[in-house]
């Protein structure tokens, strides 16, 4: 299932003038770009889910968590000039919306658009994301937060593969700011996004957690089970 794909359908406003749109780029279409948001299969969940490893919540002896184990953030690991957030804000855009321009190496840096927030269901319309009270309001989630990952197995991995990890375009999506506040660094059994978006949230969650071989605890298991049981049985 397509983390947005019960979202799109939401009825969208046209964007709001300002001088900025005004004086920009036609919107941004370059469908190569930045790859697609992956799909996320609920039959492929239910079988990964229950191959995850099964870890004690706060497993003993790991260390206090720190931002800063994860390396500099929004780093250009897919070496495409711009940087994570600027690719993640292009990708998650609804298509049509979004106003660019060229900034050093990056041909995307993102000035403004439409997204919705793929917890909510909020739309969310920028016309200016270099003021920064608009740029705080669209924020870039870990969909499995950083403090999360790292007691669930990611303390023990290389400084590299933990960069790694925190700027994958398949752990970001772009997300309305006081939603991804709310969820902060909680796992599923702590927080859970609207209903009709659970088995987008869960499908995604057991994903990443299977492609980077963390560990779920008991409570987030049985969290997950619920919400995939919210997927259509197709």
């Amino acid at each position: 299932m397509r983390i947005r794909a019960a979202i799109l359908a939401v009825l969208l406003l046209p964007l709001a003038g300002c001088d900025l749109l005004e004086q920009a780029s036609d919107p941004f279409d370059d469908t190569e770009a930045v790859a697609p948001a992956p799909s996320y299969s609920p039959s492929t969940a239910r079988e990964q889910l229950p191959a995850l490893r099964v870890a004690e919540r706060r497993p003993a002896g790991v260390p206090d968590y720190s931002r800063r184990e994860f390396g500099t953030a929004w780093k250009d690991v897919d070496g495409n000039g711009c940087n994570q957030r600027d690719d993640v804000l292009l990708r998650d855009a609804v298509p049509g919306t979004t106003v660019v321009q060229a900034q050093r190496s990056c041909p995307h840096d993102v000035l403004a658009g439409t997204w919705v927030d793929p917890y909510s269901g909020t739309q969310l319309t920028f016309t200016d994301l270099k003021d920064q009270r608009q740029a705080q309001a669209i924020q870039i989630d870990h969909v499995v937060p950083l403090a999360e990952a790292w007691v669930s197995g990611a303390h023990a991995w290389p400084a590299e593969r933990r960069e790694r990890f925190a700027n994958d375009l398949e752990v970001l999506l772009a997300s309305d700011g006081p939603t991804n506040a709310s969820k902060g660094s909680s796992d599923p059994a702590a927080w859970r996004p609207k209903a009709p978006f659970q088995c987008a949230y869960a499908t995604h969650w057991i994903d990443v957690k299977h492609r980077w071989q963390l560990a779920v605890d008991r409570s987030e298991a049985r969290a997950l089970t619920e919400m995939l049981a919210t997927c259509d049985p197709s």
